[in-house]
């Protein structure tokens, strides 16, 4: 891998980009830091902790430490990845979006234009939601109007530089640069996790064996989980697909056999992220009603805290341990039904003269791909979700509590996945050996 890397480096074109993303992700990791003029950022961190229970660490995982720190960035690619979102569910329901994603080029441009616009509206919806709640408790240096106003445009300002930063790499850089952000705010996190547990749970051991064992545990957890993210993102099912042979004027053509990738997760990690953020509700209601953890409504509320799953004395957490799997598998249909059309791909494949050995084309076809579709994503969402409970379990059992978890590795996996893709792609067209070809 080293001798591919130098190879790239050897390649002009790639070399300039690597280095562009390079000091495009030094200048979002520089405005992580810079704080907002007029907020009281430990209250603020105070604050968020104790509200947010564990979507905190899911926010702050995300931005990179920027929305604890309450930075000029704070607001992140969280925007942009909510109005993606958004704009993907839209085009199910609205048949004008729908025409743009079936118009090539020129539809993407200008589905790519309003997922812009609804990130501006988004960060500043974000940013006044979050001015007003500081201003009720009290944590602005200033409370008064003008304040307000400043605080609002240095966020949403921040939320779309991070986006058109984002762009800049995708267009001059190496890979997704939305996905390149996120992945660098992710492992920026995890050198301050890895102190913290190895404060928690090696260097407080007084015995030598323990101290081993605690690492070896910590080691073994942690390449498990990565090696089960990298083999859940790569894992497909190949559908074998057969061209039928036509006649054009003198020569034969077609009869080549080709084959469908259906992808194991082919949700991703959207399903953990929608999930995760109908769980983070409970905890707004426990604040809004002042309701006791003691009463019924209180102890069903905090149960869906994922703080409290496995962790002994908290029966009633079983209780949000099951409605969170049961919403991972619903929207891992969900998503899935929306973004992977069998009625489409069969249609396709008999207007090209495509068939699956053994199966007639058209409704038939397709039921044949609903059927593997069906048990494919059973296959992915229990993946999924054994990845996802994972670092939750342990958080619970044992307070091993880190920003980044299942969700988090599958980005990071998928990230680099893509990335090594994409210049393999590029080294290929310059006759050199690629990262997966080694």
């Amino acid at each position: 891998m080293l001798k591919t890397f130098i190879n790239a480096l050897k390649v002009q074109d790639i070399r300039k980009r690597l280095w562009f993303t390079f000091w495009i992700l030094v200048v979002v990791r520089i405005g992580c830091q810079i704080p907002v003029p007029g907020i009281d950022a430990a209250a603020v961190k105070e604050f968020l902790q104790n509200n947010l229970g564990d979507s905190f660490n899911f926010m702050n995982s995300f931005t990179g430490g920027s929305f604890e720190n309450m930075s000029i960035f704070a607001l992140n690619v969280t925007p942009y990845i909510t109005s993606s979102i958004i704009i993907q569910l839209l085009t199910i329901a609205i048949p004008a979006l729908e025409e743009m994603q079936r118009d090539g080029e020129d539809g993407r441009k200008k589905l790519t234009a309003i997922t812009r616009y609804v990130t501006v509206g988004l960060s500043i919806m974000e940013a006044l939601g979050l001015v007003i709640t500081f201003s009720r408790s009290g944590m602005l240096l200033k409370d008064n109007i003008f304040t307000a106003i400043v605080i609002i445009v240095v966020l949403t300002a921040g939320g779309c530089s991070v986006m058109w930063l984002g762009e800049r790499i995708s267009v001059s850089g190496i890979g997704n640069g939305i996905s390149i952000v996120l992945l660098i705010n992710i492992v920026s996190r995890m050198p301050s996790d890895f102190s913290n547990l190895y404060v928690q749970f090696i260097s407080s051991q007084t015995d030598i064996v323990k101290k081993v064992a605690a690492a070896i545990v910590i080691l073994f957890v942690v390449v498990i989980t990565t090696v089960l993210v990298i083999l859940l993102q790569d894992a497909e099912r190949r559908v074998p697909v057969q061209y039928a042979k036509k006649t054009a004027g003198r020569k034969m053509i077609g009869g080549q056999s080709s084959y469908i990738p259906i992808k194991v997760n082919t949700a991703n990690v959207i399903p953990i992220i929608f999930a995760s953020s109908l769980l983070s509700i409970p905890s707004i209601f426990i604040n809004l009603f002042n309701l006791k953890t003691n009463e019924f409504w209180g102890k069903i509320l905090t149960g869906m805290n994922q703080n409290y799953w496995f962790a002994s004395g908290h029966p009633w957490a079983n209780i949000g341990l099951l409605v969170y799997i049961v919403l991972v598998i619903i929207f891992a249909y969900f998503y899935t039904s929306i973004t992977f059309n069998p009625m489409e791909i069969a249609n396709n494949m008999k207007k090209s003269g495509g068939f699956i050995p053994g199966i007639r084309p058209g409704k038939p076809t397709q039921d044949y791909l609903n059927k593997i579709l069906n048990y494919i994503v059973f296959i992915g969402v229990c993946g999924l979700i054994i990845v996802a409970i994972i670092p939750i379990f342990f958080n619970g059992r044992f307070g091993a509590s880190v920003s980044f978890g299942g969700t988090s590795l599958i980005i990071i996996a998928g990230v680099i996945i893509e990335t090594l893709k994409q210049i393999e792609s590029m080294m290929l067209v310059r006759h050199y050996s690629g990262f997966l070809n080694e």
